[in-house]
């Protein structure tokens, strides 16, 4: 049962480290040393730096001395990113996953490591911290955006569930036959879950709204009282047995709740064009001069 995600303003981090450390790899390749044979015919790792230079050479050149100024800036106005700044950052950007699992996989599919995203939040951090003083949001820009989204920011009708996932009806009839008896519905899911991602946890699924979940799923739990047990109900994934374990109703939203979310909201779109206005005045002071083009 997959949740939908919620986006982060993090989520570019992951690929925009993976054509730099493909150029900076080349670096470090052995002269004429073979990658690869067609028959006969040989592939050197010069032919494939040569390729990714030609390919992705001025993308990763360009976010190279981008790093660069931004990290020549923050020396010089003493600016700094504590570990635990960025380890909250990476939290925020694991949140926009279902499980840790989940962003280990994206983070080794894309080629990748840890060290690089950290790295990566660590400029980003920095560059927030030095446009900080060129990007102003007023109350009345907080009151704007927020009465124009308001229904974004309103709590939507919310349950909290547990499930046990099992792929046919036999099993979980013998499953609901054991909560009928009293047993425990999380030692019940440890056991007979097929829902690898939550059986150990009790097979608990955490708080969703409505569009979260599949319908057959979703119109059973929406309709249960907390704690009460279902009968199994039958989706694609297989049969399920739900428990309810609390509810939130539908509540509408208010600007002093969210003041805060929103101006972060405002800056972040505000830095999308400040960074590049910014980036542009730091190169012609630093007079760069790109040799790559030469």
């Amino acid at each position: 049962m997959d949740k939908k995600n919620n986006h982060s303003k993090l989520l570019g981090l992951i690929g925009s480290v993976v054509v730099v450390s493909l150029i900076i790899t080349g670096f470090i390749f052995s002269k004429g040393e073979v990658v690869a044979k067609v028959g006969n015919n040989s592939i050197s790792k010069d032919d494939l730096y040569t390729m990714m230079v030609d390919q992705y050479g001025e993308a990763a050149l360009d976010t190279l001395i981008a790093n660069k100024i931004v990290e020549l800036e923050s020396d010089e106005k003493d600016i700094k990113v504590k570990d635990s700044e960025i380890e909250a950052e990476l939290e925020t950007l694991k949140s926009s996953y279902e499980n840790d699992e989940a962003f280990n996989e994206a983070l080794t599919s894309s080629g990748a490591s840890m060290e690089s995203v950290k790295e990566n939040i660590r400029s980003y951090l920095l560059t927030e911290k030095l446009l900080n003083d060129r990007v102003t949001i007023t109350d009345d820009q907080i009151k704007e955006y927020f009465e124009a989204n308001k229904e974004t920011f309103a709590q939507q009708e919310q349950v909290q569930a547990s499930h046990i996932l099992v792929e046919d009806e036999a099993a979980a009839k013998e499953v609901k036959k054991k909560l009928d008896d009293g047993g425990d519905f999380a030692q019940l899911a440890k056991e007979y879950s097929t829902d690898s991602s939550n059986a150990e946890s009790g097979g608990e699924l955490g708080f969703f709204s409505k569009g979260d979940m599949v319908a057959e799923f979703e119109e059973k739990a929406f309709s249960m009282k907390t704690d009460e047990i279902s009968d199994p109900v039958k989706t694609e994934f297989g049969y399920h047995i739900i428990k309810i374990t609390d509810k939130k109703d539908a509540k509408e939203a208010v600007l002093e709740d969210h003041q805060e979310e929103v101006k972060n909201i405002l800056f972040d779109q505000a830095l999308q064009t400040e960074y590049p206005a910014w980036l542009q005045e730091q190169k012609e002071e630093y007079k760069i001069e790109n040799l790559l083009k030469s």
